[in-house]
């Protein structure tokens, strides 16, 4: 399996024939889809499908703005991701939330300009 040439992808922001990424976690996310590629555990053809579903989902690119229509398109690529990670028992969903929920603490306890650490969301949500 070969990875497709990612500017063909339907949607995908892209400048001068590469991807364009406005943070850093849409990159993260390009590249789990191109490494589980790389390992066999997805197809193209069924990653196009899927990504192609969950874009229809979330409907028509309204805002002009190229940071919100690629988070929009990043939001759709992880949808996918997640959905297609399930389905082959590589997570499980329960484990994404989990996983989603540290991030979102994670976020929310990082002063504004710093990274993000992982790490700092596994605290006792009580205690933040």
């Amino acid at each position: 399996m070969t990875a497709p040439d990612p500017v063909i992808l339907p949607g995908q922001p892209a400048e001068g024939g590469e991807p364009v990424f406005h943070e850093p976690w849409q990159a993260r996310a390009f590249a789990m889809a191109v490494q589980l590629n790389a390992a066999g555990l997805l197809a193209w053809d069924d990653w196009a499908q899927r990504l192609g579903a969950a874009l229809a989902a979330q409907g028509p690119l309204a805002d002009p703005d190229p940071g919100a229509q690629a988070d929009t398109y990043y939001r759709a690529w992880m949808a996918a991701l997640e959905g297609l990670m399930a389905e082959q028992g590589l997570a499980d969903a329960a484990g994404i939330d989990s996983a989603a929920a540290t991030w979102e603490r994670a976020a929310r306890a990082t002063p504004h300009g710093q990274p993000i650490l992982f790490e700092t969301g596994l605290a006792d949500p009580a205690h933040m």
